[in-house]
């Protein structure tokens, strides 16, 4: 296992104190997560910190990171974003999202596309397509989320995924956590996950991989296809008998395609 560390990261004065994990050595790359939250150090970041330093943050409003009332809208996200670098002295990096976590590396690699070297949206939202809407995963059940998350809602994975802690405590902490998340990513998603990237992507210029799995509930694999379709230099890999986490689902599929695009 690679050893990592976290530590909260001022941003814009204390305006915003970030949450992050971190390990690894090499060129920077920063991992956004999705809408699941923010769980610290996931075992497969172990994967990608073994050629690059990632930075793994908690987004505004979600685990210890503050400073979500000062962000009215999308534009106020991305520049967060921006200074966020500017906070970790990066100039330059690698940028992984997935879900809501592409939603906003997205947006953030059209604002700067000089300070994105190579892109890599994971079953991401920020697109719309009239007759494949976006399930409106704020209002799934945890067994709702487990059918339509995973190509297989019945392995052992998919089951402790959404598994809920069984004393009365813990039980509200996770409860609260989740609620907290789902407030933050709704604040730039909701009623739809689509704030006018089209309008934008042409300036999305990097070297871009879309990756998808092919059964995703979630977020169809059509999206896939359309952001392939919109941004100037993407690849699309659509990941067979895998759902919305292919990092979690299928891992080697997912880190094969991801680690060979990132090392080309």
């Amino acid at each position: 296992m690679v050893s990592y560390t976290e530590r909260m990261v001022s941003v814009r004065n204390g305006m915003f104190n970030v949450q992050v994990a971190e390990g690894g050595s090499g060129e920077p790359l920063i991992y956004l997560h999705g809408a699941g939250g923010y769980v610290g150090w996931p075992e497969y970041l172990d994967r990608l910190a073994q050629d690059y330093h990632v930075y793994a943050p908690a987004h505004p409003g979600v685990g210890k990171s503050t400073g979500l009332n000062n962000l009215d809208d999308l534009w106020d996200l991305v520049q967060f974003f921006e200074e966020f670098l500017d906070a970790l002295g990066i100039e330059r990096c690698h940028l992984i999202g997935h879900s809501y976590g592409g939603f906003c590396a997205a947006e953030l690699a059209a604002h700067r596309p000089d300070r994105i070297a190579r892109l890599v949206l994971v079953n991401s939202l920020g697109l719309w397509l009239e007759k494949k809407p976006v399930a409106d995963f704020f209002i799934l059940t945890p067994d709702e989320r487990r059918e339509m998350m995973w190509h297989d809602p019945d392995s052992e994975l998919a089951r402790a995924y959404v598994a809920q802690p069984t004393e009365a405590e813990e039980r509200l902490e996770y409860t609260m956590d989740r609620i907290q998340t789902l407030q933050s990513v709704a604040k730039f998603t909701w009623p739809i996950p689509e704030r006018g990237l089209t309008k934008r992507a042409h300036r999305i210029t990097m070297p871009t991989l879309v990756v998808w799995g092919d059964s995703d509930q979630v977020i169809s694999p059509e999206y896939g296809e359309a952001f392939r379709e919109l941004l100037p230099n993407a690849t699309l890999t659509v990941i067979p008998e895998c759902g919305h986490i292919p990092q979690l689902e299928r891992p080697d599929a997912f880190f094969d395609s991801v680690l060979g695009f990132l090392h080309d």
